[in-house]
């Protein structure tokens, strides 16, 4: 599974300035609702109730916030760069700058899997996100997310 396969050049926000993990929860719902279709309160309920099970703030100022929704036909991804950082209740106890929400329908069963392990790997890589947080546009973002996979590929 490739990053393309889960977010368009609109699925990007280059710098979003929120003050709260709540709030940014609040922002990318309703920012996924022209991505995905889905209701914006339908989909902050599931990306609250998923906080709850645990943080997915990851670590190194990444979160992965994620859901499962009905109506979904296929997976949904965001990609926000918040300025600045956040306090999301991350495992090692660090702001959040780099987001990727992934919304997936409710039966995707592996295939959320494999997005999120594919994400994760993505994320993961220090000097990928290095470069996130120095890009200056959606669209240098947006290529570096999706030009990586070829390199990591073989």
């Amino acid at each position: 599974m490739d990053i393309a396969d889960l977010i368009t050049p609109a699925a990007i926000v280059a710098r979003l300035k929120v003050s709260s993990k709540k709030q940014l929860l609040q922002e990318l719902a309703r920012r996924a609702v022209e991505l995905s279709g889905a209701g914006e309160r339908q989909i902050f309920d599931v990306l609250l109730e998923r906080e709850r099970l645990g943080s997915t703030g990851v670590g190194n100022g990444i979160a992965i916030p994620h859901g499962r929704l009905a109506g979904l036909r296929r997976l949904h991804g965001l990609f926000v760069r918040i300025e600045p950082p956040v306090d999301f209740d991350a495992v090692d106890e660090q702001p959040v700058d780099l987001v990727f929400l992934l919304l997936a329908p409710e039966a995707a069963g592996a295939d959320h899997l494999k997005a999120l392990a594919r994400v994760s790997r993505l994320l993961r890589d220090r000097q990928m996100c290095e470069k996130l947080r120095g890009a200056e546009s959606a669209d240098a973002l947006y290529a570096l997310l999706t030009e990586t996979q070829t390199s990591h590929a073989a």
